[in-house]
């Protein structure tokens, strides 16, 4: 009997908000880990969702711009109980890696610097890579079932993000509409429509990408915690892909355009973010606090995650209303299959940055080892990988 056939459990909104807080204070693993947490315990173990809400979650996030796990977080809560469960859910994932990286902030700025942080990343890095490997793993597996056509989208979409080491949102796009058309042909005149709405999607989603991230964030004038606001806006609302996307676009701007940090504090930032559990895109509150206090990582999370949660909640509807539409369905099921090959081959790209000799590739190794034969939890494997990583590094 597959989870889809199981009888579902109603959860409460406080049950699922208490979940969600619970992940954001131990899960760990980036987007692609988070996602796959999400589909293990509220589909296959807590029976909580059912697989259709999920995917349809995980394909509203998908096409949407924005950070992915955030984004399948909030999608989730809002098709369990409206804009209060996206509100409720969406705060209760992101506030404990909020606090945690403004207490980090709080040490680095008194102390000088994490040193540290590298030592405990050389080693959790490597750790991370098994984990998303895991998830990256069950999540095909429970996606594309045994279904040829949706592994075959997984192939395309793996191969693409490994060949150009980045997601690439017109192909979900592209995945989704061409299973529309194999398998849920709504006729020539509505193909054509739906080919020029997937087409100018695209186009805007190019358009964004391409012209309004390189506009200038000063626009804020003199006022630095305006800008700071203006600019982590802007990031959520024109980065596609999961939340390791937006990385490079925030180096260029607070490195190279604003020169608010240097490339040290920066790479310090994107550690720190890796080394605590919840949303990666939480980096934003150490840049923020960097620059200026408590304030700036308040408004630079504000700003990065506003458009996150407008640009789920106002399609949900939509999504909701049509899920039965069998073009909705066969898109999401194309887009879906689309995000499992992405994801796993985010894997592919993360290793390669991450394990990069032998101690970090005994680390990875051991700890796939652990999760698949012992399912050994995550946050543990972490703390272990660790403490290694210090022995390590600072011996």
């Amino acid at each position: 009997m597959t989870a889809q056939d199981d009888p579902r459990v109603e959860v409460s909104l406080r049950d699922l908000v208490l979940y969600f807080l619970k992940l954001g204070a131990t899960g760990f693993g980036g987007p692609a880990a988070l996602v796959g947490y999400m589909r293990r315990d509220l589909v296959e173990e807590r029976k909580s969702i059912d697989e259709d809400t999920y995917n349809l979650s995980l394909a509203l996030a998908q096409i949407m711009p924005g950070p992915l796990a955030a984004q399948t977080a909030i999608a989730i809560g809002y098709f369990h109980s409206g804009v209060l469960g996206a509100t409720l859910v969406g705060l209760a994932f992101i506030l404990p890696s909020f606090l945690m990286v403004l207490a980090l902030s709080w040490l680095y700025v008194a102390y000088g610097g994490l040193p540290w942080v590298q030592a405990l990343f050389y080693g959790i890095g490597a750790v991370v890579i098994a984990i998303i490997a895991n998830a990256a793993y069950r999540l095909a597996r429970g996606t594309n079932k045994r279904d040829p056509m949706l592994w075959g989208v997984f192939a395309v979409l793996f191969a693409a993000t490994v060949w150009s080491g980045a997601e690439l949102a017109g192909l979900f796009l592209l995945a989704g509409v061409a299973i529309v058309f194999i398998r849920a042909w709504p006729g020539a005149r509505r193909g054509v429509e739906i080919a020029a709405a997937a087409l100018a999607l695209g186009a805007i989603a190019w358009a964004m990408e391409t012209f309004l991230l390189r506009a200038d964030a000063s626009v804020g004038g003199g006022s630095l915690p305006l800008q700071i606001l203006l600019f982590f806006t802007k990031a959520g609302a024109f980065v596609f892909g999961s939340g390791l996307a937006i990385v490079p676009f925030l180096q260029q701007g607070v490195v190279h355009d604003l020169g608010w940090l240097d490339e040290h504090q920066f790479l310090d930032a994107v550690a720190v973010a890796l080394i605590t559990p919840g949303p990666v895109v939480i980096t934003v509150a150490f840049i923020g606090y960097l620059v200026y206090g408590v304030t700036g990582a308040t408004l630079a999370a504000i700003g990065i995650f506003l458009p996150v949660y407008v640009f789920t909640v106002l399609p949900a509807p939509w999504f909701r209303r049509h899920r039965d539409n069998p073009q909705l369905r066969a898109f999401v099921s194309g887009a879906t299959a689309a995000a499992s090959g992405a994801i796993a081959g985010a894997v592919v790209v993360l290793g390669q940055r991450a394990i990069f000799d032998a101690p970090t590739a005994a680390i990875a190794i051991i700890g796939l080892a652990l999760i698949v034969r012992f399912k050994i939890q995550e946050p543990l494997l972490v703390l272990g990988a660790g403490i290694v990583g210090l022995a390590l590094r600072l011996a």
